[in-house]
């Protein structure tokens, strides 16, 4: 694939021109790299993205302590990493290495910026994508993300999909068990004590009823489990906004908190100085004219 196509797809550039995609993606340098070699390290400071051109490329956290890696993502033809690097001069997040021999496309702080200095049109696009982001973001923390989703999709079931419930509920239960039983004896009882019975031995109308019974309790209850499905879906969609948002959270306190204890240090260490020049001044003797040397 061409490597401007292959720029085009990535979403952070999705919005440029195909002229500012064929030039950038021009500028884009070829990395080859032989199955298990290393492309970055965690910790070390990044400067460029890269596009997977051919093989595949694992990332991965190092194990702690000589522990097993924790792998991430195999990222693969037209799958991208490091993105964040283009931006900020803060250290890898994680490793990466190739899985197989593995062709990389290149793109550098350098050159984006170059790019976008002579292209205000991809400067733009490049930002615009970036504030939607942010603004999808923003959205998703201003809202409430602990709700109880299981009540909100009972409350909109219908009148069929409630009875598919209940029926679900009462076939596991013992009470359907036990009145399936008293059915059954009162059944045969019945036809026992007529003289003219209904449905004599061997009972083929009962047999005809039971077959019924079974071939509506299948669909009943499997819908009944595709429903429970569907809730616990919602409920792990909630629970991953919940930790993301207190996540966030709890990395905007850590920032508040570190910023607090420097700032706190800086005026420690100033009020230290002044207590210092206080006790030096007070230690210099002073000679005043006419008269001995005195301390302040």
């Amino acid at each position: 694939m061409r490597h401007a196509d292959l720029l085009a797809q990535i979403p952070l550039f999705e919005g440029l021109t195909p002229e500012d995609s064929e030039a950038l993606g021009a500028r884009l340098e070829e990395r080859k790299y032989p199955t298990g070699s290393t492309v970055f390290a965690r910790g070390e400071p990044g400067s460029a993205m890269y596009i997977v051109h051919s093989g595949c490329a694992q990332i991965f956290l190092p194990g702690e302590d000589g522990g097993p890696r924790v792998v991430v993502k195999e990222a693969r033809a037209g799958e991208y990493f490091g993105e964040l690097s283009l931006f900020d001069d803060k250290p890898r997040s994680a490793s990466v290495c190739a899985t197989m021999d593995t062709v990389l496309l290149e793109l550098t702080r350098e050159v984006l910026v170059d790019h976008l200095g002579k292209s205000p049109t991809a400067a733009m696009a490049v930002l615009a994508e970036m504030a939607e982001r942010l603004r999808e973001t923003n959205a998703m923390l201003s809202q409430r993300a602990a709700k109880d989703v299981v009540k909100e999709i009972e409350e909109n079931l219908t009148f069929g999909q409630r009875m598919a419930d209940k029926v679900a509920e009462l076939n596991g239960s013992w009470a359907f068990i036990l009145m399936l039983l008293l059915f059954t004896c009162g059944w045969a009882a019945v036809n026992i004590v007529l003289p003219h019975p209904f449905d004599g031995y061997p009972y083929v109308f009962f047999n005809l009823l039971l077959a019924v019974l079974v071939a509506l309790q299948g669909p009943l209850i499997v819908m009944s489990q595709n429903r429970q499905t569907l809730k616990d879906r919602a409920q792990a969609e909630t629970d991953f906004r919940v930790n993301l948002k207190n996540e966030v959270g709890i990395e905007n306190i850590r920032t508040e908190v570190s910023a607090f204890r420097a700032e706190t240090t800086k005026r420690l260490e100033v009020l230290e100085r002044s207590l210092r020049a206080d006790r030096v001044r007070a230690e210099v003797p002073i000679k005043r004219p006419g008269g001995p040397l005195t301390r302040e």
